[in-house]
């Protein structure tokens, strides 16, 4: 089924939570029912699109299974005053509970205030996980935190959330978490040790996200907060990803006919807590980056990524303020040292239920030097391409996706342009990369198989196997986007995976069940190898790990790399 437009309509509300299983849901309609107006390659998603997604898509010739994906969705969406601006009343009603007479009257929410012109929503979060790794021991989670969502007049919105951790991960994120000196997706740190049991001990650690929006024009809306961001459509994103840890942004989103144009203006850290000796700030430096997705039709979109990242002893370079301009052309300008990014993002629906996706980006690219066959090493490109395919041979909610990367060595590096001698133009904050988990000089592929029998229930295996040329305390074949690449190894004949070579082999597999409302049971299984071409340097790593574990309010997170 076809539409002609979705549009922002004069209402705002918040974004979505990212959450796999409901960003795999919105793929999953999109992808059967295309239609024009919807772009899924920039995360997160607005609430306000999808309750527009929703309208236009209707419940004709849809299963018992979508009905209920999308029930889920729309009774996490507290604002049902704007199903006014759409035209007809609410055909999802509130699920109606409640004890000690104010708590969960609406089952979604713990507290919720809703008035014509105010909303508010309250919900506790909770994730707690147990389970064992062979090669690390007893491995856990333990969080605990807030969420509080609201909107004021029907156009400014905020979100906050506040989550306190005490955790332990798998024996290979450990091993990262000691190259990089931070944690995944997360800030500063502590060591955690059990006062009554010596044998549970792991790391401390606080995050928080928080945001407020506001409608500027009923096709312009600007966001300021601390939180992350993703484009793409991939599992991976070689363009802007969510793995790095939280960053303090402004936003600029803007639809207009068939076009999606998002700007994001970041500060972001030059090193990680850890890397940061006394007590003082830490070393800062600053993303501009901007995507322009363009839907050509229902079934093709196509987008043009530029970001620039660079260190200013003064702040801010204001000239990267300027929403519309070519940041290259800025830097030349400029004569300046900065890291300017260029990508290509694409997706394609040759027919109903396939899906067809890729990415390149290109740090540094000398054509001349890409068809002679040297390896030049400023050759520095990255590319995805991948494959979806919803109801596998006619069978409902079994899903097939595969899906490729690889990037170049040397590719998201930057040379030391200030007194620090910290490469600030790399592409990474807090010492994470700000694209794909292994930074570069990797091939990667996953294959992702996901079924759902029932309304609560479903399964999710994935198989991966990449490798990557790791550095070996004195050269740099660049694999780690942390270190200068002036001081690589060669000039030429470099290659992908050069190095000392690791290659990774992992199985994961996951069941869920949705017990309650956003109240989920996980049973895991995961199985990873890592074998290295020198063991007496970077010794193999083989990972065992079952584990169960309970979701309040909180989406799974995937730590697969």
């Amino acid at each position: 089924m076809g539409l002609l437009s979705i549009s922002s309509g004069s209402a705002q509300i918040s974004y979505l939570d990212d959450d796999p299983d409901i960003r795999h849901t919105i793929d999953r309609t999109v992808s059967l029912n295309p239609v024009q107006g919807y772009h899924t390659a920039i995360k997160y998603s607005d609430r306000m699109g999808l309750l527009q997604l929703y309208q236009s898509i209707g419940d004709t010739g849809r299963t018992e299974l979508e009905i209920e994906d999308w029930k889920h969705i729309i009774n996490n969406i507290p604002e049902r005053f704007l199903w006014d601006s759409l035209g007809r009343d609410s055909e999802l009603e509130e699920i109606s509970g409640g004890f000690w007479k104010n708590l969960y009257k609406d089952s979604y929410f713990l507290s919720k205030v809703m008035t014509d012109d105010f909303m508010l929503s309250i919900n506790p979060i909770i994730h707690f996980a147990l389970g064992n790794d062979e090669g690390a021991g007893l491995v856990f989670q333990n969080t605990r935190g807030i969420k509080i969502r609201g909107v004021i007049d029907k156009k400014v919105y905020f979100y906050t959330s506040l989550y306190e951790n005490q955790r332990k991960y798998l024996n290979y994120i450990e091993r990262e978490i000691q190259r990089i000196n931070a944690l995944p997706g997360q800030g500063f740190f502590k060591p955690y040790q059990s006062r009554i049991i010596n044998s549970i001990y792991g790391h401390d650690y606080l995050n928080g996200q928080a945001y407020v929006g506001w409608k500027v024009t009923p096709s312009i809306d600007m966001q300021f907060g601390h939180g992350r961001h993703f484009i793409g459509d991939g599992i991976r994103s070689l363009l802007l990803s969510d793995y790095a840890n939280n960053y303090f942004y402004l936003k600029i989103s803007t639809q207009v006919w068939k076009f999606h144009y998002q700007n994001i203006f970041a500060e972001l850290s030059a090193t990680s807590s850890l890397d940061n000796i006394g007590d003082q700030l830490l070393p800062k430096k600053y993303m501009a980056a901007h995507f322009l997705d363009y839907q050509i039709n229902s079934k093709l979109s196509i987008g043009i990524f530029e970001s620039v990242v660079y260190g200013r002893a003064g702040g801010l370079e204001l000239q990267y303020l300027n929403p519309i301009i070519l940041y290259r052309s800025v830097e030349r300008m400029l004569d300046s040292p900065d890291n300017v990014f260029l990508g290509l993002n694409a997706k394609w629906i040759p027919r109903a239920g396939w899906q067809v996706y890729g990415q390149v980006m290109i740090d540094e690219l000398r054509v001349s030097e890409v068809f002679n066959g040297s390896g030049w090493w400023g050759n520095k490109i990255a590319y995805q391409l991948g494959l979806k395919y919803f109801n596998v041979m006619d069978v409902d909610h079994l899903d097939l996706q595969i899906e490729h990367n690889t990037a170049r060595p040397y590719t998201y590096t930057h040379r030391n342009t200030d007194e620090s001698q910290v490469p600030v133009g790399s592409y990474t904050n807090f010492n994470q990369s700000l694209a794909h988990p292994y930074g570069a000089n990797f091939r990667e592929t996953i294959l992702r198989i996901r079924y759902q029998p029932r309304p609560r229930w479903w399964t999710e295996l994935r198989l991966q196997k990449a490798y990557y040329g790791a550095d070996d305390g004195f050269t740099n074949v660049g694999y780690d986007i942390l270190r200068s690449y002036e001081g690589r190894d060669q000039e030429y004949g470099n290659r992908t995976g050069q190095g000392i070579r690791q290659d990774i082999n992992l199985l994961h597999f996951v069941i869920s069940y949705r017990i309650a409302p956003n109240f989920n049971l996980d049973l895991r299984y995961l199985l990873r190898s890592q074998k290295s071409a020198n063991e007496a340097l970077i010794p193999g790593l083989d990972t065992n790990y079952w584990g169960i574990g309970f979701r309040l309010n909180v989406a799974r997170e995937d730590l697969d790399f």
